[in-house]
């Protein structure tokens, strides 16, 4: 992974709308991994008093997505399917979620996430698959544009 496809993969996350109701940020440490870095809110939580699932899915996809991203420059990579196994309920403060690919490189890439809390307690898992798409990475401003 380049430093420049690092950068702009990082801008392209910060630019996703969906970010603005679950803030968050990411980091590229290496090729094939990912961190997000989170704040869980009460604003989060379900009628129990802990997050919810579309938390626990948003974040585990996100940093499985951007570990097998790291590995693609051409063209945005899709979610096309996505396993979750939460173990322990998530509770307000901060967590992160860290991505790691597993397998492929031509069309279709396996990567697997972690959630842990402020502790470092893990508290859910997920594996997904990635495809290709058609959809070229310099026809989203987000990535296209040029870098400070």
């Amino acid at each position: 992974m380049s430093e420049e496809h690092r950068r702009r993969l990082e801008r392209l996350y910060a630019s996703a709308p969906v970010n603005r109701v679950f803030p968050s940020t990411l980091h590229l440490p290496a090729p094939g991994r990912a961190e997000i870095r989170f704040r869980v809110e009460p604003d989060h939580f379900h009628a129990a008093g802990a997050a919810h699932g579309t938390l626990y899915f948003k974040m585990l996809d996100d940093a499985a997505f951007y570990a097998a991203a790291t590995l693609v420059d051409d063209v945005f990579v899709l979610t096309t399917q996505f396993n979750l196994v939460l173990t322990r309920p998530l509770g307000p403060g901060e967590a992160a979620a860290y991505g790691q690919w597993v397998s492929g490189h031509r069309r279709v890439l396996i990567a697997e996430s972690r959630l842990v809390d402020a502790s470092g307690q893990e508290v859910a898992r997920g594996t997904g698959t990635f495809m290709r798409s058609r959809i070229a990475l310099a026809h989203l401003p987000a990535y296209a544009d040029p870098l400070p």
